[in-house]
C-alpha cells in the first residue's frame, strides 16, 4: 500500500468511522446491558423481600411454639430462605417489627463477609420504618462505612383480627454490596468486547476488499493518465466497478481515443507539411543551382524560371490554404451571415472559370431552381466552398465532359450539388476525401493538389452547422452542400455584384 495514495486514504476513512461506530455501540450496549442486569438483580431482590414480608405476617400463628422456645416451621423456612438469598445474592435479610425489634437473618458466612458487616445503625432503621409506614417500597443505592451498598425495602403488612383491612407492622430490608452486583456483571465487558472486535474484524475486512475494488480501476485510470502525459496515447482504462466507475472509464476511453487520433492526425499533417512543403522547395532548389552552375543552359533559363514561379504559386497557395484552415480550426474567423441567392452566386462562380471550362471543353448544365434560393449564410466562405469543388469538378472531369450545377429546395434547408464525368472517387478513397492532405488521385490521376481544398469546405460547411458530403453514384463524382434558408430582401431582387435592384 503506498502511502498517500487513495486506496490506503479510503480505507483509513471508512477504518475510523467503522471504530467510531463500534465504540458508540460497545458503550451504548455496555450501559444497557448493565442497566437491565442491575435493575433485573434489584426486582429479584424485591421479590425475595416480599416474600419474606409475606412470612413474617405469619409469625403471629406460631406464637405457642415461641413460648415454649421453640423455633417455628415459619422461622426455619426464614432461615433457609435467607440462606438461600446470601449464596446466590451475597446478600442479608433483616426483619424489623413497629417497635423496633429486629430480627436479623444470617448465618456465620455472612457475618464473616466483609462486604456485609456493616449493618444499619438505629438511625438508618428509623429512616427506613418512617418510609415503610408510608407503604413504599425502596429501591436504592446507599453508602457505609464498608462502601456503596444496594438497598431493598417491603412494608411488612398484616390483616387485622376484627376487619380486613391490613396494617404496616415493620419492614424487610435486604442490603448488599454494591461491588458483588458490580462483579455479576463484569463478565458481561468482555463478552460484549469480543463482540465489538469481531464486527470490527469483519467490517474491516469487508471494507478492505471493496475499498480494494473501488479503487483498483481509479488507480489504473491514474497510470493510464500518466501513460498519455508521456505520450503514449494507446493506454486504456479497465472498464470495471461500479456503474459510475465504468462510465467514468467509459468516458476516459473514449478520451484517450481521440486524443490518440488527434495525436496521429498532428503526426500525419507534420509529415504532410514537410513533404508537400519539401517538394516544390526542392524543384525551386534544383532548378535555381542549375542555373546558377550552368546545368541548365542560358536559353533554357526561361522556360525554368517560369517552373520555379509556377512553385512558388503552389507554394504560396499551399501556405494560404493552411493558415486558411488553422484560423477557421481555431475559430479565429466569425461568420459574416447575411441573406443572398444562391442561384446567383454559382451563375458568378461558372463566369470567373469559364476560361479552364473552355481550355477542356467542357459542358455546363446549370440545373437552377426556377425562383431565386435565397439563403443565409456568409457568402464569401459559401463561395469559397463552390469554387473548390468546381476547381476538383474541372480538374479530375477529362475533356470533352460535362460538369452539372443543381439547387433544390427541401423542407427547411437548400441544396446545392455539383456534379462531374470524371474518373470519379474509388470506394476505398472515399472516407478520407475531408482529411487533411488526402489526395485522392495520388494514384490514379496526376494532379498537383495541396489536398486541403474539401478539409476546408467541411469545416466552413460546420461553422454553419450545415453538411457536406460525397453522393454515391456511378461515374464521376457527386458533392452536395446544405443550407439554411434566407429571406429574400425587400423591393425586389439584388444584383450581388452592384447591389441595385
Amino acid at each position: 500500500m503506498r502511502s498517500g495514495s487513495l486506496f490506503s486514504r479510503l480505507l483509513t476513512v471508512f477504518l475510523a468511522v467503522i471504530l467510531v461506530c463500534v465504540g458508540v455501540l460497545f458503550t451504548l450496549s455496555y450501559f444497557n446491558l448493565r442497566d437491565n442486569h442491575i435493575e433485573n438483580r434489584m426486582n429479584a431482590l424485591k421479590t425475595q423481600a416480599r416474600d419474606m414480608a409475606y412470612l413474617a405476617s405469619r409469625m403471629p400463628n406460631d406464637s405457642i411454639n415461641r413460648a415454649f422456645g421453640k423455633t417455628s416451621t415459619t422461622e426455619q423456612y426464614m432461615y433457609w430462605k435467607a440462606l438461600r438469598v446470601y449464596e446466590e445474592y451475597n446478600a442479608y435479610i433483616i426483619v424489623v417489627d413497629r417497635s423496633g425489634a429486629q430480627r436479623t437473618y444470617y448465618n456465620e458466612a455472612t457475618l464473616m463477609d466483609e462486604s456485609l458487616s456493616s449493618l444499619p445503625t438505629q438511625e438508618e432503621i428509623s429512616d427506613y420504618m418512617t418510609q415503610a409506614m408510608q407503604g413504599r417500597e425502596v429501591v436504592e443505592q446507599t453508602e457505609s462505612a464498608s462502601g456503596p451498598l444496594f438497598t431493598v425495602l417491603v412494608p411488612w403488612l398484616q390483616e387485622g383480627i376484627l376487619s380486613n383491612q391490613k396494617t404496616v407492622m415493620g419492614f424487610v430490608l435486604i442490603q448488599t454490596a454494591a461491588q458483588t452486583v458490580h462483579a455479576s456483571y463484569r463478565g458481561l465487558v468482555w463478552q460484549v468486547a469480543l463482540a465489538a472486535i469481531g464486527i470490527f474484524a469483519i467490517s474491516a475486512l469487508i471494507i478492505f476488499f471493496l475499498t480494494r475494488q473501488m479503487t483498483r480501476p481509479l488507480t489504473a485510470m491514474v497510470q493510464a493518465a500518466g501513460d498519455m502525459a508521456r505520450g503514449n496515447f494507446e493506454a486504456r482504462a479497465p472498464e470495471e466497478g461500479s456503474r459510475e466507475i465504468r462510465e467514468l472509464s467509459q468516458a476516459f476511453n473514449q478520451m484517450a481515443a481521440q486524443l490518440d487520433t488527434l495525436e496521429q492526425s498532428r503526426r500525419d499533417f507534420v509529415a504532410n507539411v514537410s513533404h508537400e512543403l519539401r517538394s516544390p522547395i526542392t524543384s525551386i532548389q534544383g532548378f535555381a543551382q542549375g542555373m546558377l552552375d550552368g546545368t541548365i543552359s542560358k536559353e533554357e533559363n526561361e522556360r525554368y524560371l517560369q517552373v520555379v514561379v509556377d512553385e512558388t504559386h503552389r507554394l504560396s497557395k499551399l501556405i494560404a490554404n493552411l493558415l486558411n484552415l488553422s484560423r477557421m480550426e481555431s475559430d479565429e474567423t466569425s461568420l459574416a451571415c447575411s441573406d443572398f441567392d444562391v442561384n446567383e452566386l454559382s451563375r458568378r462562380v461558372l463566369i470567373s472559370r469559364m476560361t479552364q471550362l473552355d481550355e477542356k471543353q467542357l459542358d455546363v448544365e446549370a440545373n437552377f431552381e426556377e425562383d431565386a434560393c435565397f439563403v443565409h449564410a456568409d457568402s464569401d466562405q459559401i463561395q469559397q466552398v463552390i469554387i473548390n469543388l468546381l476547381d476538383n469538378a474541372i480538374k479530375f472531369t477529362p475533356a470533352g465532359g460535362m460538369i452539372t450545377l443543381a439547387t433544390q429546395k427541401d423542407g427547411d434547408h437548400i441544396s446545392l450539388r455539383i456534379r462531374d464525368t470524371g474518373v470519379g472517387i474509388l470506394p476505398e478513397d472515399q472516407l478520407h476525401i475531408f482529411d487533411r492532405f488526402y489526395k485522392a488521385d495520388k494514384a490514379h490521376t496526376v494532379g498537383k493538389g495541396t489536398g486541403l481544398g474539401l478539409a476546408i469546405c467541411r469545416r466552413i460547411m460546420e461553422k454553419h452547422g450545415q453538411q457536406i458530403r460525397l453522393l454515391s453514384g456511378e461515374g464521376g463524382a457527386e458533392f452536395e452542400i446544405t443550407l439554411a434558408p434566407g429571406k429574400a430582401p425587400e423591393g425586389g431582387l439584388r444584383d450581388l455584384r452592384t447591389g441595385e435592384n
